[in-house]
């Protein structure tokens, strides 16, 4: 494994809590001069051993980093939009089917994977913490 050079972050993420016409979390890391972007219909997992169904959408602009509000009835995702968690990540690998990163958030903190498993379909999980000698 790659040691992560954890002085400089690779981008910033946030997660949204999003009470649209039900209830989900979307996640978001900077990448590629956009925010790629997750619908995580349960939440991103805390814990270890916890996968979650991530379905993956449209790119967003940088300006939702900072998002929090009304989107209006009849716009796409009509409905209330609250940060949930926000802050910086590493990223230890990037492949098309799978992304490995380090959350340094207020609640999110660790090692992450996503994993593509089919279409739009991924998992996302924290990974168990590697022990140091």
């Amino acid at each position: 494994m790659n040691e992560i050079d954890k002085t400089n972050p690779t981008g910033r993420f946030v997660v949204h809590e999003h009470h649209s016409s039900r209830l989900h979390w979307d996640f978001r890391l900077e990448m590629d001069g956009v925010l790629k972007s997750w619908a995580v219909p349960k939440g991103i997992p805390e814990e270890e051993g916890v996968r979650r169904l991530a379905v993956q959408v449209e790119d967003h602009d940088l300006e939702r980093l900072d998002f929090e509000g009304e989107i209006p009835e009849g716009q796409y995702g009509a409905g209330t939009v609250r940060i949930w968690d926000s802050g910086v990540y590493y990223l230890e690998s990037r492949k098309p089917q799978k992304i490995v990163f380090t959350l340094a958030g207020a609640r999110l903190k660790g090692d992450y994977v996503l994993v593509h498993t089919k279409q739009d379909m991924w998992l996302i999980f924290k990974r168990k913490e590697k022990k140091r000698e």
